[in-house]
């Protein structure tokens, strides 16, 4: 269960919030030692390579991170969120994870996205963008967890610098204003989502200033009172009003065609959520030893699994399209068996079993050469019985909606690594800033299948009281002979997974540097028709080339963001974010 204690003060020397300079002193890659950050702003990698040149630890400057970003990068993490934190202990060797994945309230059950009126589920934004939407978060809950067990400092040290940034103010650059462009209508209909966002009537200008005291000073409330309040307190009493009662502006400034319906969520739901600890997954792919999360993630199991049925082709001596192909079909095959078992309650020997040698085997023999399997394929039956002919289970495709999230990297010097991705689902989360609070709420909810997707078969992530539902997030750890080889993750909804597969195989069995892997044009196959992809992707010979084998491509201008540290000889350091997606990422080391 979370322990409630209390934060300690911690006295912090603030210098002035200085985002311009913190830009230009953070490129996408750097090289160096001591310790290195990366994630997808400058601020909030400027926030994290402080901890770590002031003593700090892993923990602590992740920890500064995330909680920046909550002030720099809104739409896609905060305090009304959650997420997953992978963790390595450079003392005992050993790979840890905190689930803080979002849970549902214990009325919602499993008809909760169904219109009772017309017994069909209700269009996605109209779900999103309510309080029906909402989990109950659990990224400060994770944050706690995470300083009591493995940080230096209290959360405290972390929390006061970021309330500096929100007090001061940051920059807002073209993603920013983009963001709130593609929010406008949903914003404009919750005074203070439209304070807050739309002042005037309009998202804050391209090089403006913009400032959120009210979060400020909810960060300081937490500083001072510990995270009780928030989760039994007074904050936790302002969520749960604003889920059952929506602030809805009296005059809109935009139209929106959906009425806004209120969550069921109350303060006992508040109070007994807590940060999981499960075992991590891991498989071994040519020599190297892959960690990622367990369920409710289906990151870990799906790359994992994807990795096992790769491993059954020399991708290094194969031409690259071939190579692309495997990775392509690998991907839908895997997704295939995610859809189908994986959710919150997939019992562990379950999901070991998706992940054992022998199913993988059985997997990578459906796949073709000389052509594209029809999509979506079946998923097959990991019933340990692998000595047979390929084989498969009936069930369905399952649809993901989510497109945001955030990623973020740290090492130290002492050999530590946080792993960590943190969303709160949309881009923009539900919608509804939490009056007096400065943060928005998720809409991770909308993560679970609205209906059964699986026909006579059970669908492992419909709602249900409690509940939490089935991510995508994949932060990835990779040792080598027990240290750290590689760490990285990536935003993106459900192609999250394919981002940091892609990666992987680029890095791993292409030849590619960590830089490059990370540049590469992506292409994401979740057991769909089409192959989503990025146009340089589908414009390259192997993309023309994969057109002739029977892939065909939806384009979409880009793929995840993702961030990654790789550890190179004699304690250096090479830390990488996107060169471009997102507006760039940003990337440092300690020295």
């Amino acid at each position: 269960m979370r322990r409630l204690i209390p934060l300690l003060l911690v006295p912090v020397l603030l210098a002035p919030a200085a985002p311009a300079a913190a830009a230009s002193t953070n490129g996408p890659t750097a090289t160096g030692y001591g310790g290195a950050v990366a994630s997808v702003d400058p601020t909030a990698t400027a926030a994290g390579l402080k901890v770590l040149r002031d003593g700090g630890n892993a923990v602590d400057a992740a920890l500064a991170v995330a909680a920046t970003l909550g002030v720099t990068e809104p739409f896609s993490s905060g305090i009304g969120g959650g997420g997953f934190f992978v963790y390595y202990d450079a003392r005992t060797g050993r790979v840890s994870t905190l689930d803080g994945r979002e849970a549902a309230p214990q009325s919602m059950g499993a008809t909760a996205f169904v219109d009772p009126a017309t017994g069909q589920p209700l269009a996605f934004q109209e779900a999103r963008v309510s309080g029906l939407s909402a989990g109950v978060p659990g990224s400060l809950a994770t944050w706690q967890e995470a300083a009591r067990r493995w940080g230096s400092r209290p959360l405290a040290a972390a929390l006061r610098p970021a309330a500096q940034v929100a007090r001061d103010g940051f920059t807002v650059d073209a993603t920013f204003n983009q963001q709130v462009k593609d929010n406008a209508a949903a914003f404009a209909q919750f005074g203070p989502t439209a304070q807050l966002f739309l002042p005037g009537g309009a998202p804050p200008a391209v090089g403006s200033t913009l400032r959120n005291p009210d979060l400020a000073a909810t960060y300081d409330l937490v500083a001072r009172r510990g995270t009780g309040v928030f989760y039994s307190g007074d904050v936790g009493r302002d969520i749960v009003s604003t889920v059952q009662h929506p602030p809805v502006a009296a005059n809109p400034g935009q139209a929106w065609q959906y009425p806004i319906r209120p969550g069921g969520m109350t303060i006992d739901d508040l109070r007994a959520y807590d940060v999981r600890n499960p075992a991590p997954t891991r498989i071994s792919y040519r020599g190297y030893d892959v960690y990622g999360m367990a369920t409710p993630s289906s990151g870990g199991s799906t790359v994992g699994e994807a990795l096992n049925i790769l491993e059954r082709s020399n991708l290094s001596k194969l031409e690259k399209t071939q190579a692309l192909h495997r990775y392509l079909e690998a991907s839908a095959l895997a997704f295939a068996d995610r859809n189908r078992y994986v959710g919150d309650y997939t019992p562990r020997p379950l999901l070991d079993a998706l992940l054992t040698d022998g199913f993988a085997g059985e997997r990578a023999c459906q796949i073709d050469p000389a052509k594209a399997l029809a999509k979506p394929v079946p998923p097959g039956n990991p019933d340990g019985r692998y000595d047979r002919h390929c084989a498969t289970a009936p069930g369905g495709a399952s649809p993901d909606k989510g497109q945001s999230t955030t990623n973020l990297t740290v090492a130290d010097k002492w050999g530590n690594v946080v792993e960590y991705t943190l969303t709160i689902e949309q881009i923009g989360g539900n919608g509804i800033v939490v009056p007096g609070r400065g943060f928005l709420l998720n809409n991770e909810l909308t993560d679970f299948n609205f209906t059964n997707t699986q026909g006579t078969a059970d669908d492992p992530n419909l709602p249900g009281p409690g509940k939490r539902p089935r991510s995508s997030m994949a932060p990835t750890i990779v040792l080598q002979h027990g240290k750290p080889f590689l760490a990285v993750g990536s935003p993106g909804g459900s192609t999250i997974i394919t981002t940091v597969l892609q990666i992987l195989v680029n890095r791993l069995d292409l030849g590619m540097s960590l830089p490059q892997a990370v540049a590469a044009p992506r292409a994401s196959q979740r057991n769909s028709v089409s192959v989503t992809a990025e146009p340089a992707f589908i414009a390259s010979p192997e993309g023309t080339a994969l057109a002739g084998l029977g892939h065909t491509f939806t384009p979409m201008a880009e793929i995840g963001a993702a961030t990654a540290i790789e550890f190179l000889p004699h304690g250096k350091l090479l830390a990488c974010a996107e060169p471009v997606r997102r507006g760039t990422g940003s990337a440092g080391t300690v020295r």
